[in-house]
């Protein structure tokens, strides 16, 4: 439900204020980032209509606020990025074909897999716990998760699950990850014609 009000205070240096509703009531928090349209100033007095939603403490506070006279655009949700799929799926993919083809140990594509599937159920729980405000599982553990094999799972879960997949510091950091990974494989396949990656080979 939409509402309406003045904004009775209004904070420039910390961009946040209170608004007052029509028809009285408890003044309700604002922070700048409600505002559809960031770039006007807030002024006391302002005609603001918004929605009510709960903060991670679980105070109400105004969101998708906007100005007297200006109309509500609701931004549509981003769709996955199907490139990180695919090329965390293909990866997988020629990791198998070159398995069945005896260049790889199959106890390497076994150990990508299944730190993949253990790295997509933590970021499916931690992604539960944000929901929850509940203790999250620390980036550092993410990107371990990655670094050593799990990063097709966590490309997977950060599309489909739409968790960690925006906050433009961890994905710098998780792409490194991915790099130096990747980056090690090829290093260790090139090693005495890949005789390293022998010793994980099943013996038989």
């Amino acid at each position: 439900m939409r509402l309406k009000g003045n904004l009775t205070k209004w904070n420039s240096d910390k961009a946040y204020g209170f608004i007052a509703p029509n028809g009285g009531g408890k003044q309700v928090f604002i922070h700048k980032r409600a505002f559809t349209n960031r770039i006007r100033v807030p002024q006391l007095n302002d005609v603001i209509t918004f929605s009510i939603a709960k903060d991670k403490q679980g105070r109400s506070c105004a969101v998708q606020a906007t100005f007297s006279g200006e109309k509500l655009i609701k931004r549509k949700a981003k769709q996955s990025n199907a490139f990180s799929i695919y090329f965390a799926s293909i990866f997988l993919v020629l990791m198998t074909i070159a398995t069945l083809m005896n260049y790889l140990p199959v106890n390497l594509v076994l150990f990508y897999s299944s730190t993949s599937f253990i790295t997509f159920i933590v970021y499916a729980f931690d992604k539960s716990k944000a929901k929850r405000n509940a203790w999250r599982t620390p980036e550092s553990t993410l990107h371990l998760l990655a670094l050593i094999g799990g990063w097709p799972g966590a490309i997977i879960a950060q599309q489909t699950l739409r968790h960690k997949s925006q906050k433009k510091s961890f994905r710098i950091v998780f792409w490194a990850t991915v790099i130096i990974n990747c980056s090690a494989l090829v290093w260790l396949m090139s090693m005495n014609d890949g005789n390293i990656l022998n010793l994980l080979r099943i013996p038989i």
